[in-house]
């Protein structure tokens, strides 16, 4: 029986600059932030940056093996906190962490909690499940 509280899932992924162009072309992203070092310090940022709806679909991705079945997801939100950053040579580790946060009769909500080393890069993840 699954409990409020409870860890459902947890997922490290690691990105590279491929994973990045990867991505760019699946989704047709081609913002230059994305692969280029001097657009992205141009514009004040640290460095590339993993793309928001990538940063988000890796997350939510973690709870499916538990789910079994993804179209039990009824909905999904998140707040874009920080960004990812990744490095050219050493890249960038993803980590989720996915806790049952509410059971009512007919659902779950599923928090995940999203982290690039010790910063969380997704605020107020969460994940509406149907029950099983």
């Amino acid at each position: 029986m699954t409990a409020v509280g409870d860890v459902v899932a947890e997922r490290t992924v690691h990105l590279t600059r491929e994973s990045l162009v990867r991505y760019a072309g699946a989704s047709g992203d081609f913002n230059p932030i994305h692969y280029r070092d001097d657009v992205a310090a141009s514009v004040g940022l640290p460095g590339v940056l993993a793309h928001g709806m990538l940063t988000m679909g890796l997350a939510v991705q973690a709870i499916v093996p538990w789910l079994g079945d993804s179209g039990r997801i009824l909905d999904y939100g998140v707040r874009f906190t920080r960004p990812v950053v990744v490095d050219p040579e050493t890249g960038a580790d993803v980590t989720v962490v996915a806790k049952v946060g509410a059971i009512t009769d007919d659902a779950l909500r599923i928090d995940l909690t999203v982290t690039h080393g010790e910063t969380t890069v997704l605020g107020k993840a969460q994940v509406r499940v149907r029950a099983a």
